[in-house]
């Protein structure tokens, strides 16, 4: 099928439906169709290890696979016998289950440098928790986020700094202050400018670029000194980087520590994890005042804590890890010759880390575009790659890479044209996709 043939009316008809009763047309804001070029947003009907189908019938070889979670592939046998063998049991009671014993040791297992853990269901209720207890432990108000990592709740805290902070008290928001990425004296300007009122420190351990040498063990010094409470946001780290996430990597232990993600293999499950002092503050073993730490209906489902423990014994008997660092790797190798082979190397840009690489999609300035990029996920849809990002999963094979490279190369051949007319509006068919955060719709 040609590009210019490629068509999903069953999946705008789908879009339709959802816009009429979903807000934003999806439960996730990056999961929506202004992310996608026009009338080419696939609506999923199922999915099968690197692969998914849309309800047109087209298949699809599928990255970043549900925004990073899915890192085994989509309905792994080990963890969907897991959640098999509890489905029948019952899922949530009036009292704790045995599996909740059982998945808080095997977390602290795979994850030895955290002393409690806590399950919830998602990233955002996690690192507020976290915030939450920064600021009880301290008694501080502010919280200092890494400016340069783009999410890290749907909760005021966060929101109220982003383009999208209707509905926020900017009382709230002036309450939490930035940070910059892998810069230790910026920091410590901070907390001297703010002496005495911040909590904690929050950001991801690593993104795209490694962290600097020191700079993980500098942030844990200036925390200590400052008395602040020093937080990992591991959500995407966390086994990525390795079984015991970016703390195990780099042997730098926070106070706490937040996982998600990829910790369920798409089943709803995350964690708060971290020193016993702290996290205790939220239990009943302690005479000080009690903190609202996590208390959620679902968030010990048996079956989604059972992904989790599948999950992670998956991770360790299988090395996954490096499995997916292994995908990366030849992934990146083959796009950037691709690109490089198209004549546009320096306008198709794979970073990151090899287990979460993403790409930039440059203009004839070198500047990164939303129109080139439309056109970029256009030709790549039309060759059967999904791709938002080239986050690899354990479920690709090698075959899979390969035709991702091809596609590429096609789509790259395109993306010559485009600049060299220094216009690629006649390849976009449509709007350009649009940044997650933004003011108006």
């Amino acid at each position: 099928m040609s590009t210019d043939e490629f068509d999903l009316p069953r999946s705008r008809r789908a879009n339709e439906r959802l816009h009429a009763m979903v807000p934003g047309g999806a439960h996730t804001y990056a999961k929506g169709d202004d992310q996608y070029p026009e009338n080419l947003a696939p609506v999923i009907s199922h999915g099968r290890g690197a692969h998914v189908w849309d309800v047109d019938g087209n298949r699809y070889i599928e990255y970043g696979s549900g925004l990073r979670s899915v890192s085994l592939g989509h309905a792994h046998p080990r963890v969907t016998e897991a959640v098999r063998r509890e489905l029948d049991r019952g899922s949530n009671f009036v009292r704790p289950s045995i599996v909740e014993v059982e998945a808080a040791e095997r977390f602290l297992a795979t994850v030895p440098t955290a002393e409690m853990v806590k399950f919830a269901k998602n990233g955002s209720d996690a690192t507020t928790a976290a915030v939450r207890l920064a600021r009880a432990a301290t008694g501080r108000p502010r919280v200092a986020v890494c400016a340069d990592h783009p999410f890290f709740s749907v909760d005021d805290w966060f929101i109220g700094t982003t383009p999208m902070s209707a509905g926020v008290p900017a009382a709230t928001g002036e309450l939490t202050v930035a940070f910059p990425y892998g810069d230790l004296a910026a920091t410590e300007e901070l907390l001297i400018r703010y002496r005495d009122e911040v909590a904690c420190l929050i950001l991801e351990p690593a993104t795209h670029a490694e962290p600097p040498p020191g700079y993980l063990a500098g942030l844990r010094e200036l925390a200590d000194r400052h008395g602040c409470v020093l937080v990992f946001d591991e959500m995407i780290t966390g086994f990525r980087w390795s079984e015991a996430g970016a703390q195990g990597l780099y042997g730098v232990v926070p106070d706490l520590s937040t996982f998600g993600k990829a910790l369920g293999n798409g089943f709803a499950v995350s964690a708060l994890a971290g020193r016993r002092e702290l996290m205790e503050r939220g239990g009943l073993r302690h005479s000080g005042d009690r903190v609202f730490l996590l208390s959620t209906t679902h968030g010990a489902e048996t079956h989604a804590l059972a992904a989790a423990m599948a999950v992670q014994t998956t991770y360790t008997e299988e090395g996954v890890s490096a499995r997916l660092h292994a995908l990366g790797e030849r992934l990146a190798a083959g796009v950037r010759d691709a690109a490089a082979s198209m004549g546009v190397g320096d306008h198709v840009v794979v970073r990151g880390r090899a287990s979460n690489l993403v790409f930039a999609t440059l203009d004839e300035n070198g500047q990164p575009s939303q129109p080139y990029r439309t056109l970029f996920l256009r030709r790549l849809l039309a060759g059967g790659v999904l791709a938002p990002s080239f986050v690899v999963s354990g479920a690709l094979g090698d075959d899979d890479i390969d035709r991702t490279v091809d596609v590429v190369a096609e789509a790259c051949a395109v993306y010559r044209k485009a600049l060299d007319a220094a216009d690629p509006t006649p390849w976009m068919a449509g709007r350009a996709v649009k940044p997650v955060f933004r003011r108006l719709a």
